[in-house]
């Protein structure tokens, strides 16, 4: 019987479960068995934390989040090294790794994950591995695909957040400033802003002002709106960097988010009573919305065709509309950011949204 490995690493997201139960479905068409390695990477190492992913281990599993076979992002595997770019993996643990392949007698290895754990994967395949990737990330902004599973269902919280915390910074009156996830690319914040009726937006991509945002409250509160909504990516910056802190405040000695730095800038200049809110987690967990259970479903059946064809060292990818693949090295050397110029960005200013600027 051909048997085939999966196993998902990194942050977990929703949408996994979906591409575990249709990589198992689409085995299980072939006449095929799919293996699920525990915990990300380190179910490859002895004594090979696996289990059997058939049809009544998938089942009743589409609509839950998180991943029934876990996952992890840190590890055996995980290694950077000084003086080397990317991802290493020591010698002994691809040597444990690639006995796990001959004792099961393994086809290929399907890895579901970000950047870092496709860099895992690649290195495997330039080691002589067969691996095939998935892209997951909340962020959206793996570049060889248009859209990443996970991406919606975190910008439905973000959405529902919004909504919740409009009504409470309305009553008293106050600046709401609300920190997601996004450290490199600013999708969550831009999307989830805008659909949450956000005032201003705050992006990687874009550097911002203190002054260009207290301007913004200056000109709504003469209009006479009273309460602020303001959604920062846990990645933007201001254009000329943060303040330094003070070393007499005992709260400057910890690492402080995005969200309180704004808001200790804003509070000194504002009369307004200034909040701040940070997500964080509760963008990852919960149950995949329909796009999300649709899209990771595609990508599972599209991985296990992958392994059917021989694309090896290959990843499912999104392309205007159509499920296709490219190879792990170019996926891993695109970070998808959002466009300053884009459609998004122009519709945001349409409205009024301020982006700090």
């Amino acid at each position: 019987m051909t048997r085939i490995g999966i196993l998902t690493s990194g942050g977990d997201c929703p949408g996994l479960n979906a591409v575990l139960r249709a990589a198992s479905r689409a085995c299980e068409s072939r006449g095929w068995e799919l293996v699920g390695f525990c915990d990300g990477f380190e179910g490859l190492l002895p004594p090979m934390n696996h289990r059997l992913l058939d049809r009544r281990a998938t089942n009743g599993v589409l609509h839950l989040g998180g991943t029934i076979i876990g996952t992890v992002n840190k590890g055996h595997f995980l290694c950077r090294q000084p003086g080397r770019t990317g991802i290493f993996i020591p010698p002994e643990i691809l040597g444990k790794a690639r006995q796990t392949f001959q004792n099961l007698g393994l086809r290929a290895l399907i890895v579901v994950g970000g950047d870092g754990s496709l860099s895992t994967a690649l290195h495997m395949h330039q080691c002589g591995l067969p691996v095939v990737g998935v892209p997951k990330t909340i962020d959206n902004d793996i570049g060889a695909t248009d859209r990443t599973f996970g991406f919606d269902s975190a910008v439905e919280c973000v959405v529902s957040s919004l909504d919740r915390l409009h009504t409470t910074t309305a009553s008293h009156k106050r600046i709401m400033i609300v920190e997601v996830m996004g450290r490199h690319a600013g999708w969550i914040a831009l999307h989830g802003g805008l659909a949450g009726g956000a005032d201003v937006i705050l992006i990687p991509e874009i550097p911002f002002g203190i002054d260009a945002i207290q301007r913004v409250v200056s000109e709504r509160e003469a209009r006479g709106s009273h309460s602020h909504m303001i959604v920062i990516a846990e990645g933007a910056r201001p254009r000329h960097g943060w303040p330094r802190p003070s070393s007499n405040n005992p709260s400057d000695r910890r690492s402080l988010a995005a969200a309180e730095l704004l808001a200790r800038e804003l509070a000194d200049s504002t009369p307004r009573e200034v909040r701040s809110c940070i997500l964080g987690h509760l963008q990852r967990g919960g149950p995949p919305v329909f796009s999300d259970r649709i899209l990771g479903t595609a990508f599972g059946v599209k991985a296990v065709e992958l392994v059917e064809a021989g694309l090896l060292g290959h990843m499912a990818s999104l392309r205007n509309g159509s499920m296709g693949s490219v190879p792990i090295a170019e996926a891993v050397q695109q970070m998808r950011r959002v466009e300053t110029g884009g459609e998004a960005i122009r519709t945001a200013r349409a409205t009024g949204i301020s982006f700090g600027d």
